[in-house]
């Protein structure tokens, strides 16, 4: 139930900014008593569109909420709408307001990079900023795919993948050269004009013009072939069978479709997922889903436009995005799009016939399969987090859930992570690791020591919205490790935590774990209790991302 005497002061905050708005594009900001954003919007007129606020009865109840949560508003004024559209989706993600949408779980996807900053161009994966001189073809779904095609590309083209320094330092042909997936431009295996010839291939290859390639391909094996150098003509003739084999698994029969992103919505039980395809030069580079953050009672349409403004503001989007529902500001999406990547054009539409509707029905029936999944996984971590509060006899079941490990290689390079989940799974974006900054004994790690500066210096960041406090801890680890802990927390003078060892049992069994907790003896759970699985999943995600810690330093 809304209270009436905050709406109207909500009201009344909001007549006071009207008075000093002109009627020119910007953005405005909803703040709370803190000064804390509750949402951030933009407006081709700010007067008209802010004002549009004192008229609660028109108003969703998520906005009446806001409007009697206002206490205070910030403006900026624009130049231009796209302008707004754009410092809107900035603000979104820098603050994260509660009543907008959000996206959840924005990603950095892989590409596949031919650089241009040397006279042998090399060939790799790339993720992160592009700010390396070359071609970047993408965006991939997942690593995998990326490294797949680069090694079919390595057999095809054999451009070079090693480092700069690698290649000056090289006397002899390394490994790649002898088993064919290099040219050996290092050590004069091959001519610049060739090499060059390789590289326009590969990139001609990627943009997804290959037909020309193996056209061209032919006719040079057939030339060598009546010159009877049968030995270039096999070179020619293993590219070209090279090629149809990546085609066989990468080329999709959809004539329609070039560069495009298929892009669909689906809804239920207050949950959004957009499940996404990417289309490169005719291939699918990967699918991908995404779930938003929303609050209440909102539509496709405000859902999928968000998620178009707040991904591509850091993702090179295709010249078309085909999707399920049309955003209300498309035109105005589009715009902005074309602005912020320098693109010649970008259009947005719902196919109404054809394969391109097959393809975003295609898509959409991938959201739902997505967001039924999530939906069961949520009711799922639910029901466990139940009978987690009843094993530790805990007085709710947790909302958030920390669990802790430390990893060294023989007391080198320790590090210490923490993964969280809450009452609907994994929460990856707040994973964090912690470089080991005290120094360990050459014999091995002080695993005591180590668990200490951990959790002391997550409780610095007790206070901040992103490290929220969790209801529950979970160390790996015995009574040792569960004491170092505990002293931290009362050190701190930390209330409202229940912190639990989870010790594996005898010669290291799964399934023959002991739990230590504070003040009770310490116990085991039968091997089939389905309680046990779930902490050994949530115990098994901290020590497999302990150990990517170390790979990716």
């Amino acid at each position: 139930m809304i209270n009436k005497s905050q709406i109207e002061h909500g009201i009344q905050v909001i007549r006071q900014v009207v008075k000093t708005l002109p009627e020119t594009p910007g953005v405005y900001r909803m703040l709370d008593e803190h000064k804390t954003p509750l949402y951030v919007g933009k407006a081709k007129r700010l007067k008209r569109r802010v004002n549009s606020y004192t008229n609660v009865k028109k108003l969703p109840n998520r906005l009446q909420r806001m409007v009697a949560s206002t206490h205070s508003m910030e403006i900026v004024t624009t130049h231009t709408e796209t302008e707004a559209l754009l410092l809107e989706s900035n603000l979104i993600k820098k603050f994260k307001p509660r009543y907008n949408v959000m996206l959840k779980d924005d990603k950095s996807f892989p590409y596949i990079l031919i650089t241009r900053n040397h006279p042998y161009p090399r060939i790799l994966k790339h993720r992160g900023k592009q700010n390396i001189k070359g071609k970047y073809f993408g965006p991939f779904a997942s690593i995998s795919a990326v490294e797949e095609t680069i090694i079919s590309l390595t057999k095809t083209f054999q451009l070079r993948t090693c480092s700069d320094s690698f290649f000056a330092a090289r006397e002899r042909a390394c490994l790649q050269y002898h088993i064919k997936r290099c040219s050996g431009p290092c050590v004069g295996h091959i001519n610049k004009a060739e090499y060059d010839e390789l590289t326009r291939q590969a990139i001609v290859f990627l943009s997804g013009k290959d037909s020309s390639i193996q056209k061209d391909l032919a006719g040079k094996m057939q030339q060598a072939s009546e010159q009877q150098d049968y030995e270039k003509a096999a070179i020619y003739r293993d590219r070209i069978k090279q090629l149809t084999h990546i085609q066989s698994r990468q080329r999709i029969n959809i004539a329609a479709v070039e560069n495009a992103d298929i892009i669909a919505v689906a809804q239920a039980a207050n949950t959004t997922c957009v499940q996404i395809f990417f289309f490169r030069g005719g291939r699918n580079f990967g699918t991908e889903s995404f779930f938003l953050t929303q609050p209440g009672e909102t539509n496709c349409q405000e859902s999928i436009g968000a998620f178009i403004s707040q991904f591509y503001s850091e993702h090179q989007p295709a010249n078309k995005l085909y999707v399920s529902h049309m955003p209300d500001d498309a035109h105005l999406i589009s715009d902005a799009l074309v602005e912020l990547h320098k693109l010649s054009s970008l259009s947005i539409e719902t196919p109404k016939v054809g394969t391109k509707k097959e393809l975003v029905q295609h898509a959409l029936t991938n959201a739902e399969g997505a967001l039924k999944r999530k939906l069961n996984e949520a009711a799922s971590y639910k029901k466990m987090m139940e009978e987690v509060a009843k094993l530790f006899k805990m007085p709710e079941p947790p909302t958030r859930v920390e669990v802790y490990d430390n990893s060294h290689i023989q007391g080198t390079d320790p590090y210490g992570v923490m993964v969280v989940a809450d009452q609907t799974g994994l929460d990856k974006k707040s994973y964090r690791k912690f470089a080991i900054k005290n120094k360990q004994p050459e014999t091995g790690g002080d695993d005591y020591a180590m668990m200490r500066e951990v959790i002391e210096r997550r409780l610095k960041h007790a206070n901040e919205e992103s490290w929220k406090l969790p209801d529950l801890m979970l160390i790996d680890g015995g009574k040792g490790q569960l004491n170092a802990v505990l002293q931290v927390i009362e050190e701190l003078g930390v209330e409202g935590v229940t912190v639990v060892g989870i010790a594996k049992g005898p010669d290291r069994n799964a399934g023959r774990e002991r739990f230590f907790i504070d003040g009770r003896e310490p116990f085991s759970l039968p091997e089939n209790d389905g309680c046990l699985h779930f902490l050994q999943r949530l115990r098994d995600e901290a020590h497999n991302y302990a150990i990517g810690a170390h790979r990716t330093g």
